[in-house]
């Protein structure tokens, strides 16, 4: 069935008119002249039946429809171009498109895997922030790491280490003490993560504590807004030691209490079945193991 899309031409004359409001200046900048510019609007106005601009004397100037199709066109247009750049950069390589949860792909797995770079340089690993699962067959994705329980209908999960947050502070907050109790804890500002709403919580009943502001308290998406916000001493968080390595060790974080909190999740490769027999992911699936294996917490 032939798609219901206009002229691939028109749509990139009319993004240009519409981001610069003048058919000269979208001319200039397609070295095209101002008269197939209105060539191109003209024959996309009438393929639409709608009008996209207002013609007059002073110029011309977006109508309400021509506005909000324009921004979705420039969304369209500049999504093309990224893939074919991305294609275009390939040049035949070996390409992963991976989800990875922010804070892990920042401050744990990048800086492994120039390693991997090194062992595999066929192999090109891009990287893509997503925080929650979904459906890898409406996606470009070839695998995910992400924190949870590894109840991801269609793939194939491996694990590759526990989460254990930790109570930690500025120096500042910490003062002269060596160490907060968990009575101490209960009675500062509580920084909460989004994705893990009950932390707190846990945390405390695990001290044989119930308290009942555990949930209270300003919330973060990230563990990279987590830590800046401790170090800025707006109160204290849960985090992962692995994840705060270069802030614990340069003394602007700094561990509160000893007591971590326990969990049944952890982060996880997740594969789809459709993928599992790929070369390439099969290479990258072990070195990350490898690693994660390798991995012993400093503090």
């Amino acid at each position: 069935m032939r798609r219901k899309i206009p002229s691939t031409t028109a749509l990139v004359s009319f993004e240009a008119a519409a981001r610069h409001e003048s058919f000269t200046k979208a001319a200039q900048e397609l070295s095209i002249t101002q008269g197939a510019i209105c060539r191109q609007i003209a024959s996309l106005e009438e393929f639409l039946s709608v009008e996209l601009f207002r013609r007059s004397r002073r110029g011309v100037k977006l109508t309400e429809a021509g506005l909000s199709y324009s921004r979705r066109v420039a969304m369209q247009l500049d999504a093309v171009e990224r893939d074919t750049l991305s294609v275009m950069g390939q040049q035949g390589a070996n390409v992963i498109e991976l989800a990875v949860v922010p804070t892990f792909g920042t401050q744990w797995l990048i800086p492994r895997l120039k390693d991997f770079q090194h062992q595999h340089p066929e192999v090109t690993v891009n990287l893509t922030n997503r925080t929650r699962p979904f459906l890898f067959a409406d996606t470009e994705f070839d695998a995910a790491i992400y924190f949870g329980d590894a109840d991801w209908s269609g793939t194939e999960s491996h694990r590759l280490m526990g989460e254990n947050p930790l109570p930690v502070c500025s120096p500042r907050l910490l003062g002269t003490r060596t160490r907060f109790s968990p009575q101490e804890i209960a009675q500062l500002p509580l920084l909460q993560q989004t994705t893990r709403p009950y932390a707190w919580r846990q945390w405390f009943n695990a001290q044989q504590l119930n308290i009942p502001r555990d949930m209270t308290g300003p919330r973060y998406e990230l563990f990279s807004m987590l830590s800046q916000a401790a170090m800025h001493d707006m109160g204290i968080a849960l985090i992962p030691p692995f994840l705060i390595q270069r802030e614990l060790e340069e003394k602007h974080l700094v561990i509160a209490s000893p007591q971590a909190l326990s969990s049944s999740k952890a982060y996880y490769l997740m594969i789809p079945e459709r993928k599992v027999e790929s070369a390439s992911l099969h290479a990258f699936r072990d070195w990350l193991i490898d690693q994660s294996q390798r991995y012993s917490p400093s503090v």
